[in-house]
């Protein structure tokens, strides 16, 4: 890579990371779910009058949508506002190696090698040690809405791969379009109208920069960004530098948050983001030349 690519890679993980904190921003003061929903409406539009629709099969699109909006991001940003850190959600996001392992086994029969059964074991490790944590910031009621979240970001993998499209990133935006119906109904089920009667006067400031930090630089300058770097190099070197993800997650939640960081916390990272260099470790083959007897 080079150095200016190296450079735009690291900016990018970093503002993902920081996402966490805005999404907390927002979260604590409004409807985590309506939040969501305002955040993929913004994504959307003006963005898909300028992006061609892609060939795929709208089954696809649809898929993408409902996964990646309700499934990821409206677990994950409803377990921010039931207390998950900033700094905890993106590590525990990584979780979907052990969904992604699952799924890749039975729906795509990938062959299991040692490094990725090892690495999910650390993760399980991770996971189980960050129950024990004292200061608040896993709480076990939003324990199961980021494993759903996790689980649905290997889901949205399974159908991106599934439909095979060459169009990531119009691919992205149109399957969006698919993601604030889902949101709002599902708002509107678990908890009436009454979300909906308080939106307007919990539209600060600080809510809008939330929504608006979620929606441009995050979602559609970012995956812009990640989909023209993952064309130019291969996966393998992109791949880890998501694992920076959590790190500077952790570092927006301690800087804006004051969020402590203790041994066991950091063993939890150090696990978790360990399971995922593991797994993701390929071990280059070495050629063996048979020389001939002189």
């Amino acid at each position: 890579m080079t150095k200016k690519d190296i450079c735009i890679s690291l900016a990018l993980m970093c503002l993902w990371g920081f996402n966490f904190s805005a999404i907390k921003l927002g979260a604590m003061q409004t409807d985590p779910i309506l939040l969501t929903a305002l955040r993929f409406t913004l994504a959307i539009f003006p963005a898909i009058f300028f992006v061609r629709k892609p060939p795929e099969a709208a089954r696809y699109l649809i898929a993408y949508g409902l996964i990646f909006g309700l499934g990821v991001w409206g677990m994950m940003v409803w377990s921010i506002n039931l207390g998950v850190s900033a700094g905890m959600a993106g590590l525990l996001l990584d979780m979907s190696i052990i969904s992604s392992l699952v799924i890749g086994y039975f729906l795509f029969k990938e062959k299991v090698s040692p490094n990725k059964l090892f690495g999910a074991a650390l993760a399980v490790v991770g996971l189980l040690l960050s129950l024990v944590l004292t200061d608040g910031s896993v709480p076990l009621r939003a324990l199961p809405l980021t494993l759903i979240a996790a689980l649905s970001w290997s889901l949205m993998a399974f159908v991106v791969k599934k439909s095979k499209t060459r169009h990531v990133f119009a691919f992205s935006v149109w399957g969006m379009l698919f993601a604030p119906l889902p949101l709002i109904l599902f708002a509107y089920i678990s908890k009436g109208t009454q979300p909906f009667l308080d939106l307007p006067s919990q539209l600060n400031g600080q809510v809008w920069f939330s929504i608006l930090f979620q929606a441009y630089p995050t979602t559609l300058l970012g995956y812009w960004v990640w989909n023209k770097l993952t064309i130019k190099y291969p996966l393998s070197t992109m791949a880890p530098f998501t694992l920076l993800t959590p790190i500077f997650g952790l570092i927006g939640s301690v800087v804006f948050y004051n969020e402590g960081v203790t041994l066991i916390k950091l063993l939890c990272f150090a696990l978790i983001l360990g399971g995922m260099a593991v797994s993701q470790w390929q071990p280059k083959k070495v050629k063996v030349l048979n020389r001939q007897p002189i």
